[in-house]
């Protein structure tokens, strides 16, 4: 993925070809204002692929730091729990 830095004068100016370029060649850009970075523009199936990358990351930081703590439990109390948390929204609904 390459990355390239332009302001948002020159975005403004050809964003229909800048866009397409962002999906086909997943390219990132960095738009500057004053000559400073203010935003990045990048394709969007390119975003939800990091958006879930980052949420593994962080679900995997979450359970070392549970296992080293020792906050763990079986999976059949997990799964238990979950089915009756389930069962009493459903009967919540109908009821």
């Amino acid at each position: 993925m390459s990355e390239h830095v332009l302001s948002l004068s020159q975005f403004k100016t050809d964003a229909a070809r800048l866009l397409d370029q962002v999906r086909d060649e997943a390219a990132t850009l960095v738009l500057t204002q004053n000559g400073r970075a203010r935003a990045v523009v990048q394709d969007f199936a390119e975003y939800q692929a990091r958006e879930r990358a980052m949420l593994m990351l962080k679900l995997m930081a979450e359970a070392e730091r549970d296992l080293s703590t020792g906050d763990t439990m079986p999976q059949a109390e997990v799964f238990a729990t979950l089915r009756n948390r389930l069962q009493a929204q459903r009967d919540a609904a109908d009821g």
